[in-house]
């Protein structure tokens, strides 16, 4: 396996495990709960994003599924990242954890980069 190879899949996996699937693990989890009322969303926004993420985590994973579902996938995560930043620092303000989200951000951002080099 090559090192693109290599640096796509290990990005992808990070992305698709700890951001995709870990809603079926957390689904009822309190403190997630919580974090959401802190943040001021309504109780039916943690079940449709908890949807989308797993769905998204499938499509990244899977090479079967069509690249513009992919992209979609990709869109997605990147928007959540990015609303999820906005969300933390209007709420708690610009402390250190409010950035956290960004982290993933450039991991994704990696990963889709990898996925357009490798596909050429």
């Amino acid at each position: 396996m090559n090192k693109d190879k290599i640096i796509f899949w290990t990005t992808t996996a990070i992305i698709a495990v700890l951001v995709g699937f870990t809603p079926i693990f957390t689904w009822s989890d309190p403190k997630g709960m919580e974090m959401m009322n802190h943040l001021g969303y309504p109780s039916y926004f943690a079940p449709m994003l908890n949807i989308f993420k797993i769905l998204g985590g499938i499509a990244l994973l899977v090479p079967q599924i069509p690249s513009k579902i992919k992209e979609w996938a990709y869109a997605g995560f990147g928007f959540d990242f990015i609303a999820a930043t906005v969300s933390l620092i209007a709420v708690d303000g610009p402390v250190g954890l409010s950035f956290f989200p960004l982290a993933f951000l450039v991991i994704l951002a990696i990963s889709y980069i990898y996925k357009e080099k490798l596909a050429k």
